[in-house]
């Protein structure tokens, strides 16, 4: 992947965010699993074979908050023949020079030590506010994955006890999303869509669907403009995000059959960006509104299929599908269990059950 250069303007500290929501039962881990599981992959690098993520870290974080941390070390066990070491450092990433090494994946050692010190040095909100400016450009980068783990780390970050283990997968996160930075072509406005359902709908897919999500990004030309101009207001920003991700997480439920892998990212990837608006200031929220969907769009353009398919009503509770996600071990289904919960209606049930079946089972 080409170093990438970016000229974002940087944001100022996060004094101005929205407050933290309060710690719940179902997202305050006091077993101390969360934190074993996290140091425990801390000596291994975001990615394997060159490229495919590593999703332990994201998987981790949704198990133990739905209640699944007794699994959560067993489920390690059985993944960890796909974790490689975290890379060689090469050369000190800096305040100075770090436009140069943006968007290098052979630096993402020398990121995540650089995030590492920025978090030991300034509070993880402030680091978080100056960088999402310049990394939001390329979300779409290494199939949206960084951003998730972004996304998952300041949940953890909000609703409980900022341990220093909890602090460094935000490093390891911001680091793989620096590394692997890569804007998406630019792009013709089409015509306007009244929801996000419809601009979903109007996403027309790229002309050669095989390959790798790189080759297919890299034939994008034009997306529905959607949101509308009065997103610029940041409640509205954020009430459009919510919009979102149930439209995605809903379209699973009818496109999912696509390619159930890669589509799950249409929904977590926006869902990513939900849960850390809290954190950002305001000033940031519209930005992130209009690069969620940018990365909805470009999965929803790479992989969706040309037509639907009928799903059936979930058969199980919240807490019963989620248990079900753990015990079927695939990490997109767990991930994508966890976005559907968190829109939690009825079709959105019904897609958490549809990734069950659809993904091949890890366990």
């Amino acid at each position: 992947m080409d170093d990438t250069t970016s000229t974002s303007t940087d944001a100022g500290t996060s004094t101005d965010a929205a407050p933290a929501a309060a710690p719940t039962a179902a997202t305050a881990d006091t077993t101390g699993t969360l934190d074993e599981a996290l140091e425990r992959l801390h000596a291994s690098g975001p990615e394997r074979n060159g490229w495919l993520s590593n999703h332990a870290p994201m998987a981790v974080e949704a198990l133990v908050r739905h209640g699944q941390a007794p699994t959560v070390h067993r489920w390690l066990d059985h993944y960890g023949h796909k974790l490689e070491d975290m890379p060689d450092t090469s050369s000190r990433v800096t305040a100075e020079n770090w436009r140069e090494a943006l968007g290098d994946p052979r630096r993402v050692a020398d990121w995540t030590e650089y995030f590492g010190r920025e978090t030991a040095e300034r509070p993880w909100r402030d680091v978080l506010a100056e960088w999402w400016p310049r990394l939001l450009p390329g979300i779409a980068a290494g199939a949206t994955h960084p951003v998730i783990r972004v996304g998952h780390s300041v949940r953890t970050l909000l609703v409980g006890e900022e341990t220093a283990p909890r602090v460094a997968e935000l490093a390891h996160g911001l680091g793989y999303w620096a590394a692997r930075h890569q804007p998406l072509p630019a792009l013709t406005p089409l015509a306007p869509a009244p929801d996000a359902a419809a601009a979903l709908d109007a996403v027309p897919p790229v002309p050669e669907q095989s390959g790798g999500i790189r080759d297919r990004l890299a034939q994008l030309t034009a997306f529905p403009v959607w949101p509308r101009p009065s997103a610029d207001d940041p409640d509205e920003a954020r009430a459009r995000l919510e919009e979102l991700v149930r439209a995605t997480t809903h379209r699973f439920a009818t496109h999912g059959h696509g390619e159930p892998i890669m589509l799950v990212h249409a929904a977590t990837a926006p869902n990513a960006v939900l849960r850390a608006l809290p954190a950002l200031p305001r000033t940031l929220w519209a930005p992130s509104l209009a690069a969620a969907w940018a990365a909805s769009a470009a999965v929803t353009a790479a992989y969706g299929p040309a037509e639907a398919a009928p799903y059936e009503p979930a058969d199980a509770s919240a807490d019963e599908l989620f248990a079900r996600a753990a015990a079927h071990g695939d990490d997109h289904t767990i991930k994508f269990t966890d976005t559907a919960l968190d829109v939690g209606d009825a079709t959105a049930l019904a897609a958490a059950l549809r990734s069950i079946e659809l993904n091949p089972p890890a366990l």
